[in-house]
Parts: C-alpha cells; structure tokens; sequence
C-alpha cells in the first residue's frame, strides 16, 4: 500500500522524497487501516457477549453517538451525530456495545444510508426486540468541499424497524426524545 500511495503523491504531481512527504506513504497506510477496520470486526460477535436477559419493556435510547465515516464514492470523510433506540423483548444489550457497532459500521467505506440500515438490522438479529430505531444526521465533506460545494448542509437517514413503524406514538416519543 505504500508503493501506491507514493505513486499517488507522484501523480498529484509531489515529490515524495521532499521532506514532509517522507514519511505520508506509511502514515495514509496506518490511517486507512484504522478508518476500515470495522471491515475485520463480525458486528454480532461484537454485541453477542453483552447481551443480558431482562424484563425491561421500556424504550432505550442512546443519544448523540458520535459518528466519523468515509464517503465509498469519493473517499472523503463524512461526520455527525446518530441516535440509537429499541425496545426490548426480555433481553438488552450494553449500552457501550451500542456505540461501538456505530463505529464498526462507520468504520468500513459507507454512504449514510446504508450504515443507518446496518445498525437497525443488527441490534434486531442480536436483540430480537419489539422495534428499533436509528436516526443519524452528517455532513459529508464530499458535498461541502467539492461538488455543489454547499457548507452546512447535513443528511438526515432513519431507519425504523417493528414497533416503531407500525406504532405512530412510538415513533413521536423516539422523535421527541432525540430532539
């Protein structure tokens, strides 16, 4: 990887002998390797071992995760916030392991659509809860910096599973929880 990565400096027209380039090839390599990892994560392993039974029937929400991914089609970063609710049907899941699954999704080359999808569909085959919901807003730095060239606009994606699309007032309480 870094031989390509040197060549992609030559072919921006850098020198990648010039002193600060030095080292970039071996930095982009450890970079990339970090920013996709979630690539070499089994997002169910990752829940499998925090989920406990309980008789809580209640929703649980986990607000403003931060979330940092990067664009499939342009390689760009894209960042903001998701928020993550479920009602559960005898069995919950530690709340860390919520946010550790936004950064193993986050952390493979995405668009916001689908990583929105991917974590509605995995705490339902782990949890099997009576619904779901995600929620994230992001900006994507290939729309802002290139492009339309348009700064502050954000993406908002959802995903609602079970009780929250079948149940209107169950999704309103999501909706007015994460305001």
């Amino acid at each position: 990887m870094e031989k390509l990565i040197r060549e992609l400096l030559e072919k921006l027209g850098e020198d990648p002998d010039r002193e600060g380039l030095l080292k970039t090839p071996l930095r982009v390599k450890e970079s990339l390797a970090f920013l996709t990892e979630g690539y070499r994560l089994d997002p169910l392993e990752l829940i499998r071992g925090s989920v406990y039974s309980d008789r809580h029937e209640e929703m649980v929400l986990v607000k403003d995760i931060p979330v940092y991914s990067l664009c499939e089609h342009h390689l760009l970063p894209f960042f903001g916030r998701v928020h993550v609710g479920y009602i559960p049907n005898d069995r919950i899941v530690g709340i860390s392991k919520i946010a550790r699954m936004v950064d193993l999704f986050a952390r493979r080359l995405q668009v916001q659509e689908r990583l929105t999808n991917q974590i509605a569909d995995t705490l339902m085959e782990a949890l099997g809860p009576k619904g779901v919901a995600v929620v994230m807003q992001a900006e994507h730095l290939c729309m802002q910096m290139r492009g339309v060239q348009k700064r502050d606009t954000s993406v908002i994606t959802s995903a609602m599973l079970g009780a929250f699309r079948k149940r209107p007032e169950t999704r309103a309480e999501f909706m007015t929880l994460i305001k």
